[in-house]
């Protein structure tokens, strides 16, 4: 169960990816310079009550330097390379195990 979760989860976040770098693309074509949409800008679109919450719930209850460098970075990556990335991560971890080649000896 968990392995058909694992890559339907996958291909989703990997068709989800290749869309957002068709995106990315046609803007950097329309634009003339390279611009590829952040993390941050995405989840802001997806939850725009809940995400500006998220900075002053971890500088107040975690640590604020969690903030600062940590995260901030985070939410610069390009959304569709952390989906490509976490797309093929999740299609590795939902493969179906190896099928041994020969015989066991030891019986």
């Amino acid at each position: 169960m968990f392995r058909f979760l694992a890559r339907s989860l996958g291909l989703i976040l990997l068709a989800a990816a290749f869309v957002g770098l068709v995106i990315d693309g046609t803007r950097s074509i329309a634009n003339g310079a390279v611009s590829l949409t952040p993390l941050g800008e995405v989840a802001f679109r997806l939850f725009p009550r809940s995400f500006p919450l998220i900075e002053p719930a971890v500088t107040r209850h975690v640590h604020p330097l969690l903030w600062d460098p940590v995260l901030l970075s985070f939410f610069l990556v390009p959304a569709s390379v952390l989906g490509f990335v976490l797309g093929a991560l999740l299609l590795w971890l939902g493969r179906k195990p190896e099928e041994p080649i020969g015989y066991l000896a030891g019986r």
